[in-house]
């Protein structure tokens, strides 16, 4: 039995609030049970320095979590004068899971930063992170594509994320945090509509697992950004 009484292919609650800033071109509060992550998108007319002047656009994200989206207060990141090497491997993480679905050359010379800020944590941050940094992404486009400022959507496909784990010896999706601190393996599949593959990030925590096992956890995955994938054609319409 899980902790919270889900079935092992059970994702938690999806919601996807659209329009949740004021300012920013696209914005969306997204969170996957208890786990909250706002989510802003901000079209700037530049790139970075190695794009100039080449045709293209970029696609980035900044990871962040409020100092009591834990069970204790964390201090901040800028407090400490560096980032940590979790966030800026998140950070990474979701740039490169955008530009994956993103044409950079019909997006112009200019950027899409999408900030991530963590408000409440329970599991599946980054995996969130990603799902909801997609819809401010459509969102922003669809200004832009409103405006006549581009022609063509360089949008290609939704892409989406989810936490998979072995836990009590049982192949689980959508890992909250009693269960994530506590699995034998557990992973983060990156998935594009389809059924193409962005990315995986597989542990061994507490026992090792064969290719089968693997497998059990992509077809769980699989399940589970499915129900994104729609939760987000919700959001955008």
């Amino acid at each position: 039995m899980r902790p919270s009484g889900r079935a092992p292919d059970e994702m938690r609650a999806i919601a996807i609030e659209t329009g949740f800033t004021k300012h920013a071109e696209g914005s969306v509060l997204i969170g996957f049970g208890d786990t909250k992550v706002l989510v802003t998108a901000s079209i700037e007319e530049r790139v970075p320095p190695f794009l100039r002047g080449k045709g293209s656009g970029w696609v980035t994200g900044e990871y962040s979590m409020l100092p009591r989206a834990t069970h204790t207060r964390g201090s901040r990141e800028a407090a400490k004068g560096k980032q940590s090497g979790r966030t800026q491997e998140i950070q990474r993480l979701i740039g490169r899971s955008l530009r994956s679905v993103t044409n950079l050359e019909k997006l112009g010379e200019r950027q899409i930063t999408l900030d991530c800020d963590v408000i409440q944590a329970d599991g599946g941050t980054r995996t969130a992170s990603i799902s909801g940094a997609w819809v401010a992404l459509r969102l922003a486009v669809n200004k832009l594509l409103a405006e006549g400022a581009i022609k063509e959507d360089p949008i290609e496909a939704k892409i989406a994320a989810i936490s998979c784990g072995i836990f009590e010896g049982t192949p689980v999706l959508d890992l909250d945090y009693a269960e994530d601190s506590n699995a034998d393996a557990d992973a983060n599949f990156v998935l594009i509509e389809g059924g193409r593959i962005a990315e995986v990030q597989a542990t061994a925590e507490g026992a090792t697992y064969d290719e089968e096992g693997l497998l059990r956890l992509l077809r769980l995955a699989q399940i589970g950004c499915n129900q994104i994938f729609t939760a987000q054609e919700a959001a955008t319409q």
